[in-house]
């Protein structure tokens, strides 16, 4: 992160981008994601998490808490308060359902003048935005990211510091079958964990055991089914729903080896 920011003038790269790392040492896979990409390793069917997107809404306690030590990051436009909705000028005084940085529920307050604002995180799931300006939380770059038509920076709320987690081969006797998906949010968005490892499955199974390229087909099939197929009315799944209007990378590492099949 502090080259990107060293090096973004004479780059000219002005931009970020999330991170999603797997790193073998020593009979462990390490797993370090700083984004909303996401890593699951699918073993004997079994489907186990390696990662969790770092959005406004997962990490909502912890922006709220930085805006509540440092006010003057909100530029006097934002709230870090979070409500249910927007609220009118016309509500002053009445009761409405919010929340802080130390409430996972919601209880309620006395609307006053301050409550306004703009709240820090607005919207829901894929909508969510922070500051209304950007949707991920954790990633390298964006030091020149600011809210619209304002000089408020957005890089104090952005971490670049990823979530580690470790897996230990050495623990379980894989099969060639068995595999680590690492996926950008393109594929995430219109497809769950069990849907992959359904594809994962199916696309194996065509394949010998000792065929290097089995594990670059499942990765193709996955990308190609997120994507859709073009339509009138744009790209479309095989049940009719949008396809991901994302960028999809996706990468499927082999576990076990042949000499572990039986």
């Amino acid at each position: 992160d502090e080259q990107i920011r060293q090096e973004r003038a004479s780059q000219h790269l002005p931009g970020g981008c999330c991170a999603l790392a797997a790193i073998y040492l020593m009979g462990k896979f390490y797993v370090a994601n700083a984004g909303d990409s996401r890593a699951i390793i699918i073993r004997n069917g079994e489907i186990i998490p390696m990662s969790r997107e770092f959005t406004p809404e997962t990490e909502r306690q912890r922006l709220q808490f930085l805006a509540l030590l440092r006010p003057e990051l909100l530029g006097k436009e934002f709230t870090h308060l979070e409500f249910p909705r927007r609220i009118q000028p016309k509500e002053l005084g009445k009761k409405m359902l919010y929340r802080d940085q130390n409430m996972n529920g919601w209880a309620y307050k006395k609307i006053e003048e301050d409550d306004l604002k703009f709240p820090l995180i607005f919207g829901e799931g894929k909508k969510a935005r922070m500051m209304a300006t950007i949707g991920v939380t954790r990633g390298l770059g964006d030091h020149d990211l600011k809210v619209f038509n304002s000089n408020i920076h957005i890089k104090p709320f952005l971490s670049c510091f990823p979530e580690v987690r470790v897996y230990d081969l050495t623990q379980y006797e894989h099969c060639p079958d068995d595999v680590l998906v690492l996926g950008t949010d393109g594929l995430w968005d219109v497809t769950n964990d069990k849907e992959v490892a359904g594809v994962v499955m199916e696309v194996l199974t065509n394949y010998e055991p000792n065929d290097p390229c089995r594990y670059t087909m499942v990765a193709q099939e996955l990308v190609v089914r997120s994507r859709g197929v073009l339509k009138e009315r744009g790209w479309r799944l095989a049940n009719d729903k949008l396809g991901s209007g994302d960028d999809i990378s996706v990468f499927v590492i082999p576990l076990g080896g042949p000499g572990n099949y039986t």
